[in-house]
């Protein structure tokens, strides 16, 4: 995969919000199978958050392929107001924000974060990141605001993934929310993330050794994300995340500077 010229941009035509759907189908129902039959039916995967005009769909492309996609949802007064909450952001409709909200600060929720499979290991995932943080930085956006998918319906594993988490530094010492009581989670659950082995070694207090799911590492590594409540069940794909906040002036530097050098890439070729 050398020589690609890679490119990315945000959505504004039909064929490359439809490039998103086919995306986030391929990742979510096609590769982990976490969506019903009736989305399979056109392999897309869309919710009525996609058509609100304060969500910004991003995509990246390797020549003329689509390959990776997220969105990034801004405050909509219409949502806030039918939810009866403040900022009208999805995950508002799960837990209170109310705390986090303070003059100067301006929110958004980035997710559907999705890679192709087969591009993972490329400069795909940091084109997406750069692209999150260069829009979110043109619209005006402080923090965002997300849950970070765990890769599992356990609430064992999950509680395990937060208290990985936590033994890294990763949880944040100011920020803090409530989430609900997991009960829609299925009995016995479906898709274990840890090892029999793993867990055992968690008993005895070797978190070192224990891997955390590539969502939340990826996001606190790369980009500073700090997480800010205990696992969070998610009906809609059945898994549990993990919800974070991340403040576009403490990203990483040396993220900023892979950022830097894609842009100044792009321009070399404009």
């Amino acid at each position: 995969m050398t020589c690609i010229h890679w490119r990315w941009r945000v959505a504004t035509t039909q064929r490359e919000f439809d490039d998103a759907a086919r995306i986030r189908w391929a990742v979510f129902g096609g590769e982990m199978g976490l969506l019903s039959e009736q989305s399979a039916v056109a392999r897309r995967e869309m919710t009525p958050i996609d058509t609100l005009d304060t969500t910004v769909h991003l995509l990246v492309y390797a020549g003329s392929e689509a390959v990776a996609a997220m969105r990034v949802a801004l405050p909509n007064a219409e949502v806030a107001a039918n939810l009866g909450v403040r900022l009208g952001l999805e995950m508002e409709q799960r837990v209170d924000l109310s705390g986090m909200l303070q003059p100067g600060r301006v929110f958004a929720e980035p997710s559907r974060f999705c890679v192709l499979p087969k591009w993972r290991r490329t400069e795909a995932v940091t084109w997406l990141l750069a692209a999150m943080y260069t829009e979110s930085r043109r619209r005006g956006v402080t923090h965002w605001i997300a849950s970070a998918n765990l890769e599992t319906d356990s609430p064992e594993d999950a509680l395990l993934s937060w208290q990985v988490a936590a033994h890294r530094g990763w949880v944040s010492p100011h920020w803090r929310v409530n989430v609900p009581d997991p009960w829609q989670a299925p009995v016995p659950p479906r898709s274990p993330f840890y090892t029999q082995e793993e867990r055992a070694k968690a008993a005895r207090g070797l978190l070192d050794e224990l891997r955390l799911p590539r969502s939340p590492s990826l996001f606190a590594r790369t980009m500073g994300a700090r997480f800010i409540a205990e696992p969070l069940y998610d009906a809609y794909f059945r898994w549990f995340t993990l919800p974070l906040v991340m403040s576009l002036d403490e990203i990483p530097a040396e993220s900023l500077a892979r950022f830097d050098v894609l842009e100044h890439a792009v321009n070399s070729a404009a």
